[in-house]
């Protein structure tokens, strides 16, 4: 089965689906949903990549895995669907964002307006079971996502990588390319946002980053 990203991922990506462990990967998944409720619907799985392509990205952000509950994940870190409810950790997200670039507190927690930029919402692991966080943590994902983060790093425009948490900057290894800006910092969640995430200021020195660089700044504003 050939994977489809719309996009010059293709290209990129044709040799990666063809191996073993993303064959098995995808048979794996087949029978998850099958069996389990499990999130994002399998068409919006690859949405990061199909709405952000490789020429174009210029920011990525490194995430988990999906939103575990009913209508929430749609395929980007960090983002759910219009209609829902935002939450605590993309609250903090948009409570730093406002105070370090001035802009009005959005309406909705869908992030797909930054995707469209240039802003690649990449979660290390793409699908997860009702409910049960970290369920498909080693089945291949991080194999899959690793490839991306590689391929990326090998990109000849300077791309910034946010790195919030444990989890995204144990990928800093992969990124070896010193073009590229890492700023990281403590995951946004509740638990640790107050210990370094406020503040931190990634927002504008993203942009200052792209400007400096001759690139397109990321209109933040949702």
């Amino acid at each position: 089965m050939i994977y489809m990203f719309s996009n010059d991922w293709n290209d990129l990506l044709q040799t990666e689906v063809k191996k073993q462990y993303f064959i098995q990967l995808m048979e794996k998944l087949h029978q998850e949903y099958l069996k389990y409720q499990i999130y994002p619907d399998f068409k919006n799985i690859f949405n990061a990549m199909k709405l952000t392509s490789f020429r174009d990205v210029l920011v990525v952000i490194i995430g988990q895995d999906p939103y575990h509950q009913v209508n929430q994940s749609h395929g980007l870190c960090f983002s759910v669907e219009k209609e829902q409810k935002i939450p605590k950790s993309l609250h903090n997200i948009f409570t730093e964002l406002v105070a370090d670039i001035g802009i009005n507190y959005p309406k909705h927690g869908n992030l797909t307006h930054w995707a469209n930029q240039g802003v690649l919402l990449l979660n290390t692991v793409l699908s997860v079971r009702d409910s049960e966080p970290g369920s498909h943590r080693n089945i291949g994902w991080e194999i899959f996502t690793d490839q991306i983060i590689n391929l990326l790093n090998s990109k000849k425009t300077p791309i910034v990588y946010l790195l919030w948490g444990n989890d995204a900057k144990k990928k800093e290894k992969l990124i070896t390319n010193k073009k590229h800006l890492i700023l990281k910092s403590v995951h946004p969640s509740p638990l640790s946002a107050h210990r370094g995430f406020f503040g931190c200021k990634h927002f504008s020195k993203a942009n200052t980053f792209l400007y400096e660089n001759n690139l397109k700044a990321i209109e933040w504003q949702i």
